[in-house]
């Protein structure tokens, strides 16, 4: 390991009290698929997405910070409906950049000083549980770089103009979710590394994996679906109603 790698993961040990973690929540895509609706601030049982997302941080108590990262057009909405719900940890709304490793970037970019660990969440991931965001941030508090994920239930087919190429071990595959939570400094240098290399990735643990920093998974759950086509918030308000009857 590089004495670069060595400074990003030396941590204190003896900590009484368990780092601080600031959440950035990407909320900036363009939600193409949701037929016209902005899927951030669509109804989900009479609140937009947006505050069931940030509700489930909100009562995280491993977690200390929340900054949303979202379009120009969104910020007073958003900081409205997050007003009214009387979130306290929510420090900031700021605008995202031209691409998701852009607008996370500049979320880590407004952390406060005191964060050792920055999480990154999908806004339209509303349904996290209180048990998965535990394990994730535990987990990261001593690798560094942990994700959450499910295993794959479907056969996948890899195919090339429509042909199947190859069909994978359905074994070693799993369906990464988020928090995604990662030592502060390695997050912040590995999304630069990224930036400066033009490098397309298709999320957060793709940058630091380029660094050749492995990833821990924790267990998902089912229920952390991201909402991205109308489909996605109808199966969202059914498991919300289905949580109301347990």
């Amino acid at each position: 390991m590089t004495d670069f790698l060595r400074r990003i993961f030396r941590r204190r040990r003896h900590e009484e009290k368990p780092p601080f973690c600031t959440v950035i929540v990407a909320a900036a895509g363009s939600s193409t698929r949701m037929g016209g609706e902005d899927k951030i601030m669509a109804d989900l049982l009479g609140e937009p997405v947006i505050v069931h997302t940030l509700r489930a941080l909100e009562d995280c108590g491993r977690i200390n910070e929340i900054i949303v990262v979202t379009r120009s057009e969104l910020i007073l909405p958003i900081g409205e409906a997050a007003r009214r719900a009387g979130f306290s940890k929510l420090t900031k709304i700021i605008e995202g950049g031209e691409t998701r490793t852009h607008s996370v970037r500049l979320g880590t970019l407004e952390a406060d000083g005191q964060a050792e660990l920055i999480a990154v969440h999908d806004g339209a991931r509303p349904l996290v549980t209180q048990e998965v965001l535990e394990k994730v941030i535990r987990s990261a508090e001593t690798t560094n770089a942990s994700t959450p994920a499910v295993p794959v239930k479907d056969t996948i087919k890899r195919a090339v103009d429509g042909v199947v190429d190859s069909t994978p071990k359905r074994q070693y595959l799993y369906a990464v979710q988020t928090p995604q939570v990662f030592s502060a400094d390695l997050i912040k240098a590995a999304l630069q590394r990224a930036i400066n290399d033009g490098a397309t990735v298709t999320d957060d643990c793709s940058v630091v994996e380029r660094l050749g920093v492995r990833v821990t998974l924790t267990k998902g759950s089912e229920e952390n679906i991201k909402i991205t086509t109308p489909v996605d918030l109808a199966i969202a308000a059914a498991i919300l109603q289905w949580r109301d009857s347990r």
